[in-house]
């Protein structure tokens, strides 16, 4: 006869509550653990999209992503020359407002050569841009759809191909433009602008210039060599792409990262504390049945797996019920929830030794009970 069910189905509602409610306390924490890892994930993304080697940008400035940057667009020329590169190509991003369906999109807009490094890796639908100016690929937060059309500065552009999980590192979706749409988009100047510079000599046109320029190198190519010698004779800023990664995970978001992890570990902490307090409440309310059970000739042993199978089983349902909700409903988050599984392992890995630890403290006050205390009132 296993007591700690049939202790169980005595008071099942209560025990199912209590799982519930533990359930939604680890929920949220599994919840915090996913949007740490998305947050990390979403800075990467647009950096490891055009899948290269090499990035150039401004001299004495850590762009484009970290800093602004502006370089002549002839850069890129420059840097394919060098030994060892094997492709390189201008790339702009920049961050735009547009409406579409009468709602305001906020999104982070990068322009490449088609025929260069640049274009995002595994399209969900449709194609990539083509030869043809004013075609879009978009991730599909944005909500358009193959087809759609949508206007951006005073062009409309159509929409040819989608991608997925394509955000900047604050959440906005990504959209991919020609580097030639690019520049006009973010440099060229509104109509009476463009007069007053050309009344003041200048073009009033969208000039030659590039946030970055990206590089692939040959297989046997050093990165770092490569970096070293554009800094030296092509009077830029370069980074690898361990060093651009780097630069995103521990700058650019590394505050948000910081603080997210901090609440998370006060969540895990309070998360512990009420298991603890759950589980010895539950031991020090069943005191009277130990000690009848203590009075009939039950062995330490039962009364030990009596405590330690109900502590192990209310971490186990509430940790599985924390793990279904937010798998339900992680897609429902405005950032993205990345839960591995080695994520939700480690919790129940920590839920398991916060149960036998608490089990402990009422596994003591039950040895100690009096089996006298059975015939008291």
């Amino acid at each position: 006869m296993n007591l700690a069910w049939r202790d169980i189905r005595h008071n099942l509602f209560r025990f199912l509550l209590t799982c519930f409610g533990l359930g939604l306390l680890l929920g949220v924490v599994l919840s915090m653990v996913g949007i740490y890892n998305g947050l990390v994930v979403d800075a990467l993304t647009i950096a490891r999209a055009p899948a290269v080697d090499l990035w150039v940008v401004e001299p004495g400035s850590r762009g484009p992503f970290a800093e602004a940057s502006r370089i002549p667009g002839d850069t890129r020329a420059s840097i394919a020359r060098l030994h060892g590169v094997r492709d390189a190509g201008s790339i702009t991003y920049q961050t735009v407002e547009a409406t579409h369906q009468d709602q305001k999109l906020r999104l982070y807009v990068v322009g490449y050569e088609p025929d260069r490094p640049g274009a995002p890796r595994s399209l969900l639908a449709g194609r990539g841009l083509g030869h043809a100016r004013f075609e879009l690929v978009a991730d599909t937060r944005t909500g358009l759809a193959l087809g759609e059309r949508l206007a951006l500065g005073r062009d409309t552009f159509l929409v040819v191909g989608l991608v997925e999980n394509h955000v900047n590192t604050g959440g906005d979706p990504a959209v991919y433009i020609s580097l030639r749409d690019a520049q006009k988009l973010q440099f060229d100047l509104a109509p009476a602008a463009a007069r007053r510079e050309i009344a003041r000599g200048g073009t009033g046109q969208a000039g030659a210039t590039v946030n970055a320029v990206i590089a692939t190198l040959e297989p046997n190519a050093n990165p770092d060599l490569l970096a070293a010698e554009a800094r030296r004779w092509k009077h830029v800023a370069a980074l690898t792409q361990a060093e651009q990664e780097l630069i995103l995970t521990r700058s650019v978001v590394d505050r948000a990262r910081r603080q997210i992890g901090l609440f998370m570990a006060i969540l895990l902490t309070v998360s512990a504390v009420v298991v603890a307090l759950i589980i010895y409440t539950m031991t020090m309310e069943k005191l009277k049945q130990i000690a009848t059970l203590k009075l009939i000739g039950a062995s330490d042993r039962t009364i030990v797996g009596l405590i330690v199978q109900q502590a192990l089983a209310l971490g186990g349902i509430g940790w599985a019920s924390g793990l279904g909700l937010v798998l339900l409903v992680k897609d429902y988050f405005p950032r993205r929830v990345v839960l591995e599984p080695e994520n939700a392992l480690m919790l129940a890995g920590i839920i398991g030794l916060v149960c036998l630890l608490a089990s402990g403290l009422g596994v003591r006050a039950a040895l100690r009970v009096d089996p006298a205390t059975a015939l008291g009132s």
